[in-house]
């Protein structure tokens, strides 16, 4: 596809203040991260990194948002559900603007929370705790097996994640197209005031090394949740995935760790994003 003309607006939702631990433990900013697949998947385009959690940010209004063919938002270590956090507010707020301004909206794990919240839906904190690592069988629902952002994807699958809340009601508009049995709502179509919200609560962005940090940032609350029996066996889980990230075709890790080609061949990891460039995007890139 040519995205030459294409221009996208990517939302790290991360606060300044968590974004240098995630880099002190080998992590990508999530707004490099989301912005250099973008660039992957719609070669040639203009991608801008935004950051809305920091009060003293700029974000585009008007027409200046209204020359971006898409909006897409990425993970974030704040709560949807405190409606005392202007970090928050400010977001919602954003996202609500957005939405009325009819550019397409597509993101991972907190998009999901911010695209229902926004829209009148609310969140809470997961009972079960934190997923982390991997969401295992993904299913599609009804709905979803006939969206087109899972156009080529299986009807049953795993994908890289790492949350401790979750959608609980969803708004007027939104439509329900993936679950697990520890998260309700994996996957949701927003439309509200005119605007689209496509958004997955796993992380088509992630890979091995990715979720190996992301442990290594997080290994005591993980322990202490239950995920691992010590931090020595946080320590050799790390050590397992960052080496099947380094020689994926160790199939005795594939093997120990749980993994198949759902979340190691990019392709089918990042179909979402594709299916959304190319329905959603493409048709539509604005003539520069």
């Amino acid at each position: 596809m040519d995205f030459k003309q294409a221009r996208f607006l990517v939302l790290d939702g991360y606060p300044k203040e968590h974004r240098g631990p995630l880099a002190d433990n080998q992590g990508t900013l999530a707004g490099e991260l989301y912005a250099a697949l973008i660039r992957e998947c719609a070669p040639g385009c203009q991608v801008d990194i935004a950051f809305p959690a920091d009060l003293d940010s700029m974000l585009p209004s008007g027409n200046d948002l209204l020359a971006y063919d898409g909006v897409v938002w990425t993970g974030s270590s704040l709560t949807i559900h405190d409606e005392q956090d202007e970090r928050v507010i400010r977001q919602i707020r954003f996202a609500q603007a957005v939405f009325e301004n009819g550019v397409p909206m597509f993101g991972s794990c907190w998009a999901a929370q911010m695209a229902v919240t926004a829209a009148g839906g609310t969140c809470a904190k997961n009972p079960r705790g934190r997923e982390f690592g991997l969401a295992r069988k993904i299913c599609l629902t009804g709905a979803g097996r006939g969206h087109p952002m899972f156009s080529g994807k299986k009807t049953v699958f795993d994908g890289f994640t790492s949350h401790e809340d979750e959608i609980t009601h969803l708004p007027e508009g939104g439509v329900l197209l993936a679950s697990n049995d520890f998260t309700s709502v994996q996957a949701v179509d927003v439309t509200f005031k005119g605007g689209s919200f496509w958004a997955v609560q796993y992380h088509p962005e992630y890979d091995l090394h990715e979720i190996a940090s992301l442990c290594r940032w997080r290994r005591e609350g993980l322990t202490a949740q239950g995920n691992f029996a010590s931090i020595a066996e946080a320590d050799l889980f790390i050590e397992k995935m960052e080496t099947l990230h380094l020689a994926p075709e160790r199939k005795d890790l594939r093997w120990q760790l749980g993994v198949d080609q759902d979340v190691l061949n990019p392709d089918v990891r990042c179909q979402e994003l594709r299916n959304w460039l190319a329905y959603k995007i493409k048709p539509n890139i604005k003539k520069k």
